[in-house]
């Protein structure tokens, strides 16, 4: 796989083959993040400076101090990146950064500084939208080539794409309402966990039962999801419990008995009329172990299923430098800007 990427001084062609190394930077949200991978697959090194405990306070990430704090993260992560390769920016090939969606201010911090080593360098910049850096993630230490379909699940994405190819990829089905991710968390908060919530519901769901409540399963058309109906519900069985002892560990277990058994059934179907024999799972929900779970029992119906390992399911910028190397539909214009959404 060899392509050809122009410098933005001089314009000199520069070739991107398999023993490419491109440094990326990853900051849509909370955390400030900075890889070189060579040939899109062999990580050299990957760094994240998470912003969570600054958050946790608020209940949820404020994007104002989300976007400073990555203005004080970005060199660091950037010089560690370098130290823990053992390289300098002449060897680098090619500089990626996330250009969206995600947090403007956040965005900003991480695509120019991915510009201005390019400039300081005279080497490519490539610019990277955010879903499909998820969806590279699973190209990390795997052979996985197209074509497949893919289930991107994160805070504010839920999605069934078909991916035909590294040029062309179609959204299937989508939420039309709350993210899975947005749909855990807002479930988390209103029975009184923490930030972030999702994760934590998780933990707990293993302790309860996940049929002690039959909580509904939304009805959408197509390869479509909505989650609104199912947060509603689950706000009115709590409700149902005031005066008594919330049984909060029944209540998670059946709450994500719900949404997995929804993606399920979603993406099997998917998969059968599409007749593709490889599913991918991706996102920062895809750390959630009972999605993960019914995701690769796909496996006992005889398809291949992939999922990156747990460091690389939240935002990290592994995936986007992977991302750069693999997937044609990049923004390699110097004077491309940031989105907020898609």
């Amino acid at each position: 796989m060899n392509k050809i990427k122009n410098t933005l001084f001089s314009n000199k062609p520069v070739t991107i083959d398999e023993n490419s190394l491109i440094m990326a930077i990853e900051s849509s949200c909370d955390e400030t993040a900075c890889a070189i991978v060579k040939g899109g697959r062999e990580v050299l090194s990957n760094v994240v400076a998470s912003q969570i405990k600054t958050h946790e306070k608020f209940g949820g990430v404020i994007p104002e101090i989300a976007a400073r704090e990555h203005l004080e993260a970005v060199n660091v992560v950037v010089e560690e990146a370098f130290k823990q390769a053992g390289l300098n920016g002449n060897k680098i090939d090619a500089f990626a950064g996330t250009v969206g969606p995600g947090l403007v201010g956040c965005l900003l911090v991480g695509m120019n500084a991915a510009k201005t080593l390019a400039l300081a360098y005279d080497k490519p910049f490539i610019g990277i939208n955010h879903l499909n850096a998820h969806l590279a993630a699973n190209f990390i230490d795997t052979d996985l080539k197209p074509p497949f379909i893919a289930l991107l699940v994160s805070g504010g994405h839920t999605q069934i794409i078909e991916v035909k190819s590294y040029s062309e990829q179609n959204i299937i089905g989508e939420t039309i309402d709350d993210a899975v991710g947005e749909a855990y968390d807002k479930v988390a908060r209103l029975i009184g966990l923490p930030y972030p919530g999702g994760p934590k519901l998780d933990k707990m769901a293993h302790e309860g039962n996940p049929f002690s409540f039959k909580l509904p399963e939304c009805k959408v058309d197509g390869y479509n999801f909505s989650f609104s109906g199912l947060k509603t519900a689950t706000l009115r069985l709590v409700k149902s419990f005031e005066g008594k002892d919330l049984p909060l560990a029944d209540i998670c277990a059946s709450f994500q008995e719900c949404v997995s058994s929804t993606l399920y059934k979603k993406v099997k179907h998917a998969l059968e009329e599409k007749g593709y024999n490889q599913v991918v799972l991706a996102g920062g929900v895809a750390a959630n172990s009972e999605i993960r779970r019914k995701i690769f029992s796909l496996q006992d119906f005889g398809y291949k299923v992939f999922a990156p390992q747990m460091k690389y399911c939240t935002d990290n910028a592994a995936m986007v430098a992977s991302a750069a190397f693999l997937f044609d539909n990049t923004f390699d214009n110097i004077d491309v800007e940031v989105f907020s959404r898609v």
